[in-house]
This record gives structure tokens, C-alpha cells and sequence, in this order.
């Protein structure tokens, strides 16, 4: 079920468990950081805590999946991170998801830049000795997301998550607003 960004705002007061899924450079973990720490919720980083090792050593697939089922039966969370096929373990939890789904030259322009930012370190929602980095494949991957990736996503809210409110942000000035009113509201 789809919801205004003033709906989801005033979920965001009493909601324990909250995926922000979207695009790589859509601005999931930036606007996951600020809401856990505004409404003193633990973040988890897909990346950093479930799927990377040091090194960019993909972790064993049972070992993330144990971790992925251990963390989303936590009483409390924000988790960001898209994975589609890891869907159908957090849906049935969640609270609201905010989708961030902007134009994809968004996305584009927020991964050039935190590779800038970052170049040759670490992000914080990265694992440690996973250096910021970028090629071809990733660019492809982000200028095709909405193709590729969407489809997925939609089947898994229909099938897992049909009673989920979903907040769709098309731009950073959405994510912008969002925080706006959830810091206004407290």
C-alpha cells in the first residue's frame, strides 16, 4: 500500500523496524543514518553487516542469511539496503519501507560523488578495508535499475509485504522534506 511522505512521517514516530531500500546513490544510507539517529533506532547497513567482509570478500551466502534472519528479529531497526531476494525474510517484519526512487543521473551523481568523497577508504556504511570503488559494471547496474531491479521489488511487496506501507521518494529534496517533518514532528 502506497503512502503520502506526510503519512509516512507520522508512521516514522512509532515504527520499529524500517527498510530504505533504492537504487546504489539514491541516498538510502544517508537518510537511514539520519532517521536512526533522530528516532534512536539501530541502523543496519546491508553491506557493511550482512553481505562484506574486509577486502570486498562477499561473505558465504548461509553465513549473510543467518546474519540477515538474526538482526530483522530484533525488536528495532532501520535497515538499508535493496537486495531483492532477501525481501521475503524482512517484509514480513518491517514496519514501512521508504523506497527511494529517483532519476536515475540522481543515483549516477551520488555514486560518482561518494566515490570522490571516499575514494581509497572505506564508507561508514561500508565494511572496513573495503575501499570506495567504481567500474563499468556498477554504472550499468545503477542505469538500469528501474528495468532490472524494480520488477522484483514490486513482486515481492505484492507477495510479502501487501500490508507494508510504502513511501515512494522520487528526489533528494523528497528525502530532504521526510526528515524535515520527522524532526519537526519531535
Amino acid at each position: 500500500m502506497t503512502i503520502a511522505l506526510e503519512e509516512a512521517a507520522g508512521r516514522l514516530k512509532t515504527a520499529e523496524r524500517v527498510l530504505v531500500i533504492g537504487c546504489s546513490g539514491s541516498g538510502k544510507s544517508t537518510l537511514a543514518r539520519q532517521l536512526a539517529d533522530h528516532l534512536s533506532l539501530p541502523h543496519i547497513s546491508m553491506d557493511r553487516d550482512i553481505f562484506w567482509m574486509p577486502g570486498w570478500q562477499q561473505r558465504p551466502r548461509a553465513e549473510a542469511l543467518d546474519r540477515l534472519k538474526a538482526l530483522v528479529a530484533q525488536e528495532r531497526w532501520i535497515m538499508d539496503g535493496t537486495s531483492p531476494g532477501t525481501l521475503p525474510l524482512r517484509l514480513p517484519r518491517t514496519h514501512l519501507v521508504l523506497w527511494l526512487r529517483p532519476p536515475r543521473l540522481v543515483s549516477l551523481h551520488g555514486v560518482i560523488s561518494r566515490w570522490l568523497r571516499y575514494r581509497g577508504r572505506s564508507r561508514p556504511e561500508m565494511a572496513d578495508g573495503c575501499p570506495e570503488r567504481i567500474d563499468a559494471d556498477f554504472l550499468r547496474y545503477i542505469w538500469n535499475f528501474e528495468k532490472t531491479e524494480s520488477p522484483e521489488i514490486e513482486e515481492n511487496l505484492a507477495a510479502y509485504g501487501r500490508d507494508v506501507p510504502v513511501c515512494v521518494l522520487k528526489s533528494r529534496r523528497d528525502n530532504d522534506r521526510l526528515l524535515a517533518r520527522v524532526r519537526a514532528g519531535h
